[in-house]
């Protein structure tokens, strides 16, 4: 069922959770054990979970000796080809403990907008969560072109929400909500809950580039938060430290309310809900 506020999240039955690159790569990577128990305890309450995780390339970064984020696409795909190995790896041996196994899956925008591919992707991934596997998803970098990237990880969790019928996406980031305006700057006011269709025009989400071994940022989470709540899908943005309250349904982050069954809309073979 659907999770139609905070507290639903304690009880919902599938999941998609994703992280950012800041907040599991390089100096942050210990933040995976934390993460992955809170994911094994939803997973032990019987809930379906689907992480959705940056960080191939960051992770692939100080094999290749980059000190910050490759800009030409040929590195950021070397990268990638290590850095996701590498990211697999760490959560797998992080899940050993509770005996839960991962599986992953990589994706190119065009595998969600053709209708094939697409429908290959939602089998696999009900099979996956069938079995009890934890899918982590992540955009295939090694593969995926400037013209045909996702643009962001957000962009992709809540696609993937919207794939799967998902009850509820979480978007964990290194902030602990949305605000009116970048937390930084003076007069910023954390905002609690934002209903479908209220109007976000006055709020100053700033850039989206956030760092140097990620993008994303504000404007991105809201953006994914807006397309996942418009396909009737409750969404939660808060900050990766937070991950345990968020899944358990307490006052944390910003909630993003779903809209009706009857609001909904679906604006092409880009964000389709059908095969």
């Amino acid at each position: 069922m659907t999770a139609k506020t905070r507290a639903d999240l304690a009880t919902a039955r599938r999941i998609v959770v994703k992280v950012g690159s800041s907040s599991i790569s390089g100096t942050s990577s210990w933040r995976i054990p934390k993460l992955v128990y809170s994911l094994a305890e939803a997973h032990a309450r019987g809930a379906e979970v689907l992480l959705v995780s940056s960080g191939a390339i960051a992770s692939g970064m100080p094999f290749l000796n980059l000190d910050s984020r490759p800009t030409d696409l040929a590195t950021q795909q070397a990268a990638a080809a290590v850095g996701q190995n590498i990211l697999v790896y760490r959560y797998q041996e992080a899940l050993r403990p509770f005996g839960i196994v991962a599986g992953q899956v990589l994706l190119t925008a065009s595998d969600l907008d053709n209708a094939v591919p697409r429908s290959n992707a939602r089998r696999a991934i009900e099979r996956l969560l069938g079995l009890r596997i934890l899918p982590i998803v992540n955009e295939n970098d090694t593969v995926a072109t400037q013209e045909i990237r996702f643009g962001d990880n957000d962009r992709l969790a809540a696609r993937v929400a919207r794939l799967v019928g998902a009850d509820a996406l979480v978007l964990l980031s290194d902030v602990d909500s949305l605000y009116t305006r970048p937390p930084s700057e003076p007069g910023a006011e954390r905002i609690d809950t934002i209903a479908h269709g209220q109007d976000l025009s006055a709020v100053e989400f700033g850039s989206s580039i956030v760092n140097s071994v990620g993008t994303g940022g504000a404007s991105t989470k809201a953006s994914a938060a807006l397309l996942a709540a418009g396909a009737g899908i409750g969404v939660l943005v808060t900050s990766a430290d937070l991950v345990a309250e968020a899944l358990t349904g307490q006052q944390v982050g910003t909630w993003f309310e779903p809209a009706d069954v009857d609001q909904v809309v679906t604006t092409g073979p880009l964000d389709t809900l059908a095969g």
